[in-house]
């Protein structure tokens, strides 16, 4: 059977690019084009030979353009089967001709509700009812009917039109319809995301469904593991759609890894923190951060993070919450990291950091979304839940010892607080002079996690005595407060709530050392 010959095409886009010029080659190659509003105006300012789509329907556009193409001859000449003889009868009883070509793309539904200022009924009224439904009926009888959505593929479609008599091939019109389907899903899902966040959360608690799309944006040269493969993809969800392009641009380096994007993922959440705020770095490793810490001066401050751990920062991962000055990058420049993320590179900053050809420099182009959904997937479903974004303040704080903490102790508490919950549980922290001094992460008990933390303190010749420790859940009893205040802690910041909190605020006066309450824990899995 011959591939069928377009004769009749139907072009309604509201994205004009190239649209012209395909269609001035439509003409040339003898096809009849029937058009509608803006559209049509532009084809026939262009010179083109282009008839209103009531010359087909006999019927004008009413309602604001609202009801155009909602007609059995646009859909009959798009859905009649050609090798149906019943069909061919009933389309010539009809008065209907078939309809080989269908050029059409949507409403510019998700970028008008991209804009801070849209209404509701702005939004409503780019909910594009005709260009899905012609869309759908020329994909279904893909068999007869070619259907462009993207103006990329002008050119193949007219370059088989002119090597096939004026046909396509069967195989690019199986791959245009599956893009329609592609694209009418999406739609539909944008639509829906969009009308689910109009109605608001009312009852507390996570949506009954959500919609979520991914689209590859990013090929990963494996996953985890060399022999797991990967991907970085866009992601459209309830809050809007979120990329890596969108937040951050990779300046220079190797190509970025799977285990790359989630240690970016970890530096970048906890550089929020400090946003706006001193100089302030944090060095992470394996998603924990091994340093963090605050000062004068960028330099000042990444010299103390890396001093709380000098070996991990080897290949790690370094956030700056301002641009980069030139101190700061030759401090940096002494050892190799992976990656350093900046919101910018003063001037002389890329040219010395880029002499290290592996080493990848992140451009940080604006601040992560403070709040939204967090999805984790297990084998048999996904889980959501919101981002653990609460913070304490000062006057949320509850003083449960008879001591109180001092100015420095406070604000060396609520500096801690602001990185524990970015450290996986079980999570003990020890800070001094805002700057982390020890870091105990992801054991079974909370015991060993304030061992390891006092460990790595020693083995780094940091004295902990006068230092102030975070707990990223209640302590169960009083050992792990004990074991801090061997290491000279003074004062202890943790969420409480055990059935023992009598039992550790005891051994806390007893020893002499401050302790607050946050009423929150952040555990971290």
């Amino acid at each position: 059977m011959s591939e069928p010959v377009i004769k009749r095409a139907l072009v309604s886009v509201s994205d004009k690019t190239g649209i012209v010029d395909f269609c001035r080659e439509l003409s040339l190659l003898g096809v009849e084009i029937f058009s509608t509003g803006g559209t049509l105006k532009t084809l026939q300012e262009a010179g083109i030979a282009a008839a209103s789509i009531s010359t087909i329907t006999g019927f004008p556009e009413i309602m604001d353009g609202r009801v155009k193409t909602l007609h059995p001859k646009i859909h009959g000449g798009l859905l009649a089967v050609r090798e149906n003889a019943d069909h061919v009868k009933q389309a010539l009883e009809n008065g209907i001709g078939f309809i080989d070509m269908v050029v059409v793309n949507l409403y510019p539904f998700e970028a008008t509700v991209a804009r801070p200022e849209v209404t509701f009924e702005d939004a409503i009224e780019n909910i594009d009812i005709g260009g899905p439904s012609m869309l759908r009926s020329a994909a279904k009888n893909n068999e007869s009917v070619t259907v462009l959505t993207d103006s990329t593929d002008y050119a193949q479609v007219l370059s088989e039109m002119r090597d096939n008599g004026g046909a396509t091939n069967r195989a690019t019109r199986l791959r245009l319809a599956r893009k329609v389907f592609e694209l009418t899903s999406r739609y539909d899902r944008a639509i829906a995301e969009y009308l689910t966040r109009s109605e608001g959360v009312t009852d507390g608690n996570a949506p009954g469904s959500i919609t979520v799309r991914l689209d590859r944006e990013l090929d990963m040269r494996y996953g985890e593991n060399p022999h797991q493969s990967a991907g970085l993809y866009r992601f459209s969800g309830p809050e809007g759609t979120r990329s890596f392009g969108e937040f951050f641009e990779k300046l220079h380096g190797k190509e970025l890894s799977y285990n790359n994007m989630l240690d970016i993922a970890a530096a970048a959440v906890l550089i929020e923190e400090f946003r706006n705020e001193d100089p302030a770095v944090v060095i992470v490793k394996h998603t924990n951060p091994c340093g963090a810490a605050q000062a004068p001066t960028l330099a000042e401050a990444y010299r103390k993070a890396f001093s709380t751990d000098t070996q991990a920062p080897f290949g790690g991962i370094i956030s700056f919450n301002r641009p980069l000055d030139m101190a700061a990058a030759e401090a940096v420049n002494e050892i190799f990291t992976e990656i350093l993320i900046a919101p910018g590179f003063e001037e002389g900053v890329l040219e010395l950091l880029m002499k290290k050809k592996d080493r990848r420099l992140v451009l940080q182009k604006k601040a992560l979304p403070g709040s939204g959904f967090e999805y984790r997937s297990t084998p048999f479903g996904m889980l959501v839940q919101d981002r653990d974004t609460k913070t304490v303040s000062l006057s949320e704080l509850k003083v449960v010892t008879k001591r109180q903490p001092t100015a420095e102790e406070l604000a060396n508490l609520m500096f801690a607080w602001k990185i524990c919950r970015h450290i996986k549980s079980n999570t003990i922290l020890y800070v001094k002079d805002r700057q982390t001094y020890g870091v105990g992460a992801g054991q079974m008990s909370r015991v060993d996690s304030a061992k390891i933390a006092r460990w790595k303190a020693s083995e780094a010749g940091l004295d902990l005595n006068g230092s102030v420790v975070a707990s990223d859940a209640y302590f169960p009893f009083a050992d792990g407060l004990l074991a801090a205040a061997e290491a000279g802690v003074t004062a202890v910041i943790q969420p409480g709530g055990s059935i023992r909190d009598n039992e550790v605020i005891e051994a806390a006066d007893a020893n002499n050392i401050a302790m607050v309450f946050t009423g929150m824990r952040h555990f971290k899995h």
